[in-house]
């Protein structure tokens, strides 16, 4: 791979509550879909990182997910991935829903990054679909009341406007350093890790309630040739009940999220991809913390397994 030497290059974390398009933006920056997005709350579980290489230097921006009140170990888990993606960063961009204003949730984001003590933009995100343009000013007014951040950026991620503006202004707020990965480098995501995520991106999209939040995928087998991509899945839930719901009548339900989720890996992976499908029930799985440290991706690059005391899997759903 390509070494560079960048200009100037740091890591910039991306902070928010649930669902205000946190890794929307990921991906409109890097332009690439390096982070799975749903209209669900929460969806995203781990701190994982996109790049972009310019000859002006390299950004690292790491996503992560929604800052919330916890009351599982999975939640605990996600509030600690906040931490740690804060961790050694040149710079925040504090990400609103400027539909949706003055939301409590804004406020313990913005005490955060108080403490954090670090150069912040406040990014007021979903500008294409506010119908008061003018309004823009008066939240600007009002979260300028609460901290006085760095810059203030109204962007639409879904459209990409104003996002080339973002990412100039980020490059002038960097130290100068040399490039800390390859010009060809996108993500810290093994790729077993993203097939997962892509799978779970399905499952959020094809079911309701808890059963999205109650899901987790791993993938337990990888055959890859030049031309095919051969994996077998298991999808956990907690209860036998969301296990029916998942599979629904005849298989149905995960026939079709599974045919969604090869288009998805055959569009990531650039190649035909052969999937199976299992699912599992693994009791209050979220509380869990050996069950819910396994998911870490960074478990999966090293290699570390976990063995649970699952019920048999159905036999397997070949997509």
């Amino acid at each position: 791979m390509e070494e560079i030497t960048a200009t100037k290059a740091g890591f910039v974390v991306i902070l928010g509550r649930p669902n205000v398009g946190k890794s929307t933006l990921l991906n409109r920056l890097v332009g690439s879909k390096v982070a799975i997005v749903t209209p669900k709350p929460q969806t995203t579980r781990d701190a994982i990182q996109g790049v972009i290489t310019r000859p002006e230097g390299q950004i690292v921006f790491v996503d992560s997910p929604g800052i919330h009140e916890p009351s599982l170990e999975l939640g605990r888990r996600m509030m600690s991935e906040v931490k740690r993606a804060t961790s050694g960063c040149h710079l925040v961009l504090l990400l609103v829903d400027c539909t949706k204003p003055d939301q409590t949730g804004d406020r313990v984001v913005i005490e955060m990054v108080k403490e954090l003590k670090m150069p912040t933009f406040l990014v007021l995100n979903k500008v294409d679909a506010l119908k008061a343009k003018g309004s823009i000013l008066q939240q600007i007014e009002k979260y300028q009341e609460r901290h006085t951040f760095s810059e203030y950026i109204p962007v639409s991620a879904m459209a990409g406007d104003n996002v080339e503006t973002l990412i100039e202004e980020v490059f002038r707020y960097l130290p100068e350093s040399p490039a800390f990965y390859p010009a060809d480098y996108i993500t810290d995501q093994p790729e077993r890790f993203l097939a997962s995520e892509l799978i779970r991106e399905q499952i959020i999209f094809h079911t309701q309630k808890e059963v999205p939040h109650a899901t987790a995928v791993m993938i337990e087998e990888w055959d890859e040739t030049d031309k095919l991509l051969r994996m077998a899945a298991t999808v956990y839930t907690e209860r036998d009940g969301q296990k029916a719901i998942l599979i629904g009548s005849r298989g149905e339900k995960m026939k079709a999220i599974g045919s969604k989720a090869r288009a998805q890996l055959e569009a990531r992976f650039g190649k035909q991809v052969y999937l199976e499908l299992f699912v599992k029930v693994q009791p209050r799985w979220r509380d869990q913390p050996s069950f819910v440290s396994s998911l870490d991706f960074r478990n999966i690059a090293s290699g570390g397994e976990e063995d649970f005391d699952d019920e048999a899997p159905d036999g397997p759903l070949e997509l």
